[in-house]
């Protein structure tokens, strides 16, 4: 087609027996609506059931003993949603492949998921190069090389209508953290996707009039089970970004005629910090979904762009714990959606008391008021994860989930987020491994020991700082760090520290190991050095004046996140 607009006609109904994503792939077959849109072309839902249906053909025909598992590691990229297709069509499991992982981090990940296929293209391939994913070469389909067109050409996708996918078939590994710093990959299966698909269409209201903009990641479950799956229910057009880009987001938009899209908290920053324009709000977007904006970024982006902001609560593992509140606090997530969802003291399984708050919106009781999030009827939902049954076991104890994250209610049953359990950072919506960023620290020559932790982020989620003890009489310039990190191939591009305190003792414990948790309450605000890198690209640091120290607080004022400062 090349551009040229598709005929469009009425979305068909979808049956409400479909239960899974193969039977509301087929049920597109002949719809003549738009269905996926680039910035170069255009298919209609139909075309993209074709395509889907190649691929499945493709993957079946290559398929081998052992799990059904197929690696994607690619941009948002047709190929990467005609993929999504076909996995669900053959009845095979799609591991989306981090492209911001790096080194031996990146090949565990992969190496873990056994799979017998990678799609991925030249870029992918510089970044599996050297590494043994347990995945010949040879079974790498490169999107970009003239051969997987003709491979493509040569099979048979009708063939397709002689499957039955069962509802349990697994759909989707998605790589998420969990607190010990080993890999982890969530298992979804086509049932739950389609519901997740239903369920989250209805909430955030996508129906077949929406264009569905996709500028997260396709290997990320926002991506996947706030936009891809339900647009895909609803009958809505996917229009596709390779990459978030904030200078590109309103040309994208306006281009594609955009009306929903989803996004996390740090994306929302960064539109809002590109230049005002008095036509910011002559677009067509009316809606969005996404995690970690804070209530003011959300008041700024209706204010500037006319579209209203539905922040949620969720994760691969499990979701529809919350239920929306538009009425309620601004900071708050909503309520939760049943008698299960309780907020309880981990040791005692007891229910937290309400939380009371002061005008900035900080907890006055959180020693007694913050706990773990459970939902005690969640535990059979929970599909688990792939080959970790010391984290399956994690998840769920007493017969209840445990989501290993914190909150609090308050006393008007508003349910609020209060942060991440365990060494793991939230950067930008992606899971940063502290205990990764330490051990690389340590490989440093002249540093003796290494603390990593989150510390918050004056728009949102959390950003990465390190604590370092050195030799007395060592300065920070004699580390050149910058050098140093820049030559660590398995740092991903997250993973880099913000903060830096150096210290020729570090406070420990009795038994040697550093007091984390102490260092962490302390943050930049500790009375050692902290250098700071404060821009993007290559770190560059800074040494924190005091100065600096009191503008960094006013940005939390000024953003209303003081109260997430200890």
């Amino acid at each position: 087609m090349n551009g040229a607009a598709p005929v469009v006609a009425d979305a068909p109904p979808v049956a409400a027996s479909a239960d899974t994503i193969a039977d509301l792939l087929l049920a597109r077959v002949g719809d003549t609506r738009p269905g996926l849109r680039t910035r170069e072309r255009v298919w209609t839902w139909d075309e993209v059931v074709r395509e889907s249906a190649a691929r499945s053909a493709l993957a079946r025909e290559l398929r081998i003993d052992g799990p059904f598992h197929v690696g994607v590691l690619l941009d948002n990229v047709p190929e990467y949603v005609f993929w999504l297709g076909g996995a669900a069509l053959a009845g095979a499991t799609v591991v989306g492949i981090n492209s911001t992982r790096r080194g031996e981090y990146l090949e565990a990940e992969v190496r873990h998921t056994e799979c017998q296929l990678i799609v991925t293209d030249r870029a992918g391939l510089a970044l599996l190069d050297g590494l043994d994913v347990g995945v010949d070469p040879d079974r790498y389909l490169v999107v970009d090389d003239p051969a997987y067109a003709e491979r493509l050409a040569a099979v048979d996708p009708e063939s397709v209508r002689d499957l039955t996918i069962s509802p349990q078939t697994q759909m989707l590994l998605l790589f998420t953290s969990g607190t010990t710093g080993a890999s982890k990959a969530a298992r979804c299966s086509q049932a739950r996707l389609v519901r997740l698909g239903r369920s989250n269409a209805a909430k955030y209201d996508v129906d077949a009039d929406d264009v569905s903009y996709c500028c997260m990641p396709l290997f990320h479950g926002n991506a996947l089970m706030g936009l891809w799956a339900p647009s895909l229910a609803a009958g809505a057009c996917i229009a596709l970004t390779p990459k978030f880009s904030a200078s590109g987001f309103l040309p994208d938009v306006r281009h594609h005629g955009a009306t929903f899209f989803t996004y996390v908290g740090k994306a929302i920053g960064y539109v809002l910090a590109t230049p005002e324009r008095d036509d910011d709000a002559d677009n067509s977007l009316t809606h969005g979904f996404g995690t970690e904006a804070s209530p003011e970024d959300q008041a700024e982006f209706k204010r500037r762009f006319g579209a209203t902001l539905f922040e949620a609560y969720g994760s691969s593992e499990g979701a529809g714990m919350i239920q929306l509140a538009p009425e309620g606090p601004a900071a708050a997530l909503g309520r939760p959606a049943h008698d299960g969802v309780r907020v309880v003291d981990p040791e005692t399984r007891g229910v937290c008391p309400p939380a009371r708050t002061d005008r900035h919106g900080r907890v006055l009781n959180a020693e007694e008021a913050i706990g773990e999030l459970v939902n005690t009827t969640g535990a059979a939902a929970f599909e688990g994860y792939w080959k970790n049954p010391a984290a399956d076991a994690e998840r769920v104890r007493h017969g209840w989930y445990w989501t290993g994250d914190l909150g609090y209610v308050d006393e008007s049953g508003y349910l609020y987020f209060a942060g991440r359990s365990g060494d793991w950072i939230r950067v930008d919506s992606e899971n940063i491994s502290a205990l990764l960023t330490e051990r690389i620290l340590r490989r440093h020559p002249k540093v003796l020991a290494a603390g990593v932790f989150a510390v918050p982020d004056p728009r949102s989620g959390d950003q990465v700082m390190a604590a370092i003890e050195v030799a007395d009489g060592t300065a920070f310039d004699d580390l050149d760090l910058p050098a140093f990190l820049a030559q660590q191939e398995d740092l991903g591009t997250k993973g880099a520290p913000r903060f830096v305190r150096i210290s020729p003792a570090l406070p420990t414990t009795g038994s040697g190991k550093l007091r984390k948790k102490e260092m962490q309450a302390d943050g930049w605000r500790t009375t050692d050095p902290v250098h700071h890198w404060a821009g993007r690209g290559t770190p560059s640091y800074e040494l924190m004046t005091d100065d600096d120290k009191a503008a960094l607080r006013q940005e939390f004022v000024a953003a209303g996140r003081l109260r997430f400062l200890p």
